[in-house]
């Protein structure tokens, strides 16, 4: 039997992923607060912890095929799932990317965001943000019922290119919602195919990575899951959820205050 192409989620499945993305979005921006120079991740990592656990869910990455940690903290040249360590100290102007995902009550919230510890970052630094989250919202703009995944990839990768930044081809975002990963994949560049048609119900997790240097990347060789860039040049990372509607892409992750 093929693959599944796309998923489309039931009005009765929608609010429960809403709540898990809504729980998810909370705890990330409780942890960016609390970045500060001289925790080490583990730390943080533990501090992840309890808040997934105050959300009455539990992390949706801890165990996934044998991830040891509770999020993922990927510092400076460290792309995506870094591994909480107690020798790894966060430093004044390190660049701290938070990959947090929260299971709750059977649905999925998962989002990212990476920021500069301690001080504002440098010109530098704060193009390779700025691009990276113009990238993300570019794409979540194509996210329109009736066009198509490359749509999306395309307006990644063109806001990024144009910032002179490269988009990682190795790790792509993903369908969403009742399992952390769902079909379909979403490249952050543009492909031959256009990929599977929007329509309402699909739930995307868009999560341009993006590299000051080359494209390429490494996974180390000891842990098995932390991902580095190959020229060793700083990386970003920002990512949200969106709902596919009859109109514009619904951000499940933007943090409610109501």
């Amino acid at each position: 039997m093929a693959p599944r192409q796309v998923i489309i989620h039931s009005e009765r499945e929608i609010p429960g992923i809403r709540l898990a993305a809504q729980a998810a979005a909370r705890v990330l921006d409780e942890l960016c607060a609390a970045v500060r120079p001289g925790m080490s991740t583990l730390e943080l990592d533990e501090l992840a912890g309890e808040r997934i656990r105050a959300t009455g869910g539990g992390s949706a990455f801890l165990g996934y095929h044998g991830f040891p940690g509770q999020i993922c903290i990927s510092l400076n040249e460290e792309v995506v799932h870094g591994i909480g360590r107690a020798d790894r100290v966060i430093l004044p102007g390190d660049l701290v990317s938070l990959d947090v995902g929260v299971r709750l009550d059977g649905f999925i919230g998962d989002n990212a965001r990476t920021l500069c510890a301690g001080r504002e970052p440098s010109p530098g630094q704060q193009a390779l943000l700025d691009a990276t989250r113009e990238g993300l919202m570019a794409g979540i703009a194509a996210a329109v019922n009736g066009n198509f995944v490359n749509d999306i990839s395309r307006a990644v990768e063109q806001v990024v290119v144009n910032c002179g930044f490269a988009v990682v081809r190795d790790f792509v975002g993903h369908g969403c919602g009742t399992a952390l990963h769902e079909a379909p994949e979403v490249p952050n560049f543009a492909q031959r195919q256009r990929g599977a048609r929007l329509q309402p119900g699909m739930v995307l997790a868009i999560e341009p990575m993006v590299n000051q240097g080359t494209h390429r990347v490494n996974v180390d060789p000891g842990d098995k899951w932390t991902v580095r860039t190959a020229d060793g040049a700083l990386s970003a990372h920002f990512e949200h959820m969106v709902l596919i509607t009859q109109d514009n892409a619904e951000i499940l992750t933007w943090p409610k205050t109501v």
